[in-house]
């Protein structure tokens, strides 16, 4: 399988390097030192069981990354509209394994035809933004990841979670080949039959976890420790969910018990990637959390107080440098 990653950060780092070691072929879009030592010294990648390093293709020029089978569109929300015209025109091109099928030396597993776009990205609007910026509807297909992964140097990246999940949203063939792709390089990888309840699930965990987190500018633990934070994160999970179902997402009844378990088995020194971009001063995800929980609950006239509090008051942070 021919990968293009756009985006090779911790989380698109850390597939790449795994798919890259597998024997796939792997092209990763990068930029600055990062790059730059990736083609120095190649990909390092850390896990909570081993370190190995390998040697995919990188470039900064989109023109560079060729024909590919799969896109993983892997940025921050934040640079989505900077890489999507890159992800429409890969989507656009004539795939790897339909020439080589043409040719008559297609590999067992090849995806044909035509590449797929994949996106890796929080909130629940990527696959609409994707396509409203070029990307056809037949080459998009939803996806989610559940990990903890982060780039700790330049070309270094690092799982620190346990897990390390990836669901796709049809369980047509091409969703069935990269998921076992995936699977042959160890990651937990399947088809979902409703990708768009997954997508909410996630969303309602990661914004509670990173509004509660970011107002409080600490840690999972010391929220939980709080005296109302369990209340304050239980707040946080339900406006979600109210939301969701006010947008027609069938979101089970327990949800809100999930999400809120799962916050209470978090590490107590975790903290969202979200805070730690409030903390660094840079651009964040505020606009795909809570933001648009605020702007979509406005539009289905459901109130959400907390996540109205929360785009104000961390919108108001001011970016350093």
């Amino acid at each position: 399988m021919r990968v293009a990653i756009l985006g090779a950060g911790g989380v698109g780092g850390y597939f790449g390097g795994l798919l890259a070691r597998g024997g796939h072929e792997v092209r990763l879009l990068a930029r600055g030192p990062h790059l730059k030592a990736i083609r120095n010294r190649g990909l390092e990648v850390r896990t909570p069981e081993e370190t190995f390093i390998t040697h995919p293709f990188a470039t900064d020029d989109p023109g560079e990354l060729g024909v590919v089978d799969v896109v993983f569109v892997a940025v921050k929300a934040y640079s989505l509209q900077e890489v999507a015209p890159v992800a429409a025109e890969l989507a656009r091109s004539r795939s790897a394994a339909s020439e080589d099928t043409e040719a008559g030396v297609a590999e067992p597993g090849a995806i044909a035809p035509g590449a797929i776009v994949i996106p890796f990205l929080n909130g629940v609007d990527a696959v609409q933004e994707l396509q409203a910026a070029g990307v056809p509807g037949d080459r998009l297909l939803p996806g989610l990841t559940y990990i903890s992964a982060t780039r700790t140097a330049p070309g270094v990246v690092e799982r620190r979670s346990e897990f390390q999940r990836i669901r796709l949203g049809t369980s047509s063939e091409r969703a069935q080949a990269i998921c076992q792709a995936l699977r042959g390089v160890g990651v937990d990888a399947e088809t979902s039959p409703d990708i768009q309840v997954e997508l909410w699930r996630k969303f309602i965990f990661l914004t509670a976890f990173s509004a509660v987190c970011g107002l409080t500018r600490t840690d999972i633990g010391t929220v939980r420790e709080a005296t109302l934070g369990l209340d304050l994160l239980g707040q946080a999970v339900r406006e979600i969910a109210a939301v969701g179902r006010a947008c027609g997402i069938s979101l089970p009844s327990d949800a809100e018990a999930d999400a809120l378990a799962l916050l209470e088995s978090l590490p107590p020194t975790l903290k969202p990637s979200f805070l730690r971009d409030v903390e660094a001063g840079g651009p964040n995800e505020l606009d795909i959390l809570s933001g648009a929980v605020a702007r979509k609950g406005r539009e289905v006239g459901v109130p959400t107080p907390l996540h109205d509090t929360a785009t104000f008051v961390l919108g108001m942070a001011p970016p350093r440098g």
